[in-house]
Parts: C-alpha cells; sequence; structure tokens
C-alpha cells in the first residue's frame, strides 16, 4: 500500500513537470485547489497535475476557513525534500502559514526559484496531508517570452 501509494505520488510529480513544459508570458495567480479552497480530503495531486504548468512567478494562493466551532484547522507547509514530503514528515518543514492566514484573500507564495516545491497541511501531527490528501508538489519552469 505504502509503495504503491509512493508511486502514485512520484508519477503525479513527473506528470506535473512533464505538463509543465509548454510556456506563457505572464505570471498567474493560482487559487489551490479552485473553488474547494485548501481543504481536507481533496486530491491536490490530482489537482495540481490538471492545473500544471506552474511557472516562476506564479502566486498559489491558499485560502482556508480559520479555525472555528464548525471547521478543522489548517496550515501551509513547505517541505525539505521529496522524501520528507512523500513520508508527510515535518520534521525541518517550514511553517508558511498558520491556521489563521488562510483566511479572507488567502495566504499568497510565489513561486521565485525553478525547483521542486514540496507544501502539505501539517494539522494534527500530518494527519491532514497522510490521510487527507492535503500535499502537492509542483516543479515551475522559467517563463517563456514570446
Amino acid at each position: 500500500m505504502g509503495f504503491r501509494l509512493g508511486t502514485n505520488l512520484m508519477l503525479g510529480a513527473v506528470l506535473v513537470f512533464i505538463a509543465s513544459i509548454s510556456g506563457t508570458s505572464m505570471a498567474a495567480r493560482i487559487i489551490v485547489g479552485d473553488s474547494a479552497h485548501w481543504t481536507f480530503g481533496f486530491n491536490y495531486t490530482d489537482w495540481a497535475i490538471k492545473k500544471a504548468p506552474f511557472h516562476q512567478n506564479d502566486t498559489l494562493v491558499f485560502m482556508y476557513d480559520p479555525p472555528n466551532a464548525t471547521t478543522f484547522p489548517h496550515n501551509v507547509y513547505l517541505m525539505k525534500n521529496l522524501r520528507r514530503f512523500l513520508a508527510c514528515d515535518l520534521k525541518k518543514a517550514t511553517l508558511l502559514a498558520t491556521a489563521v492566514q488562510g483566511g479572507g484573500n488567502g495566504f499568497e507564495f510565489v513561486l521565485q526559484k525553478r525547483k521542486p516545491h514540496y507544501f502539505v497541511c501539517g494539522e494534527s501531527g500530518g494527519v491532514h496531508c497522510k490521510v487527507g490528501m492535503m500535499k502537492f508538489a509542483v516543479l515551475p519552469l522559467k517563463r517563456c517570452h514570446g
């Protein structure tokens, strides 16, 4: 089961990269999850594959409700590497946005570097990442001007 899940995530990351090969000229503002926003149970790997290509200087917007009596809290972590991403291992991960930063217009992250970016929700000790599919990877490409 673990091997199959890891293989599927790797395949997803490869497909996102392949789909990212075409280029456009203007930076995009991309709502993570589209109308579903950043929520438990949504397949963000699938979303990223379908949403690709991602480019350098695109802005990812993480929108989620602040915690209250009827919602679960969410946050956004940037994982150090693929191994930690696949395992939802939050050691050495960087907290990008707390549970309250996704409200309103959301938390914005600019893809400044052309390198893999691994995003997860770290709530409940990584359960949202492991069980709730709140994880995805992108590899922004250089924007083509032409």
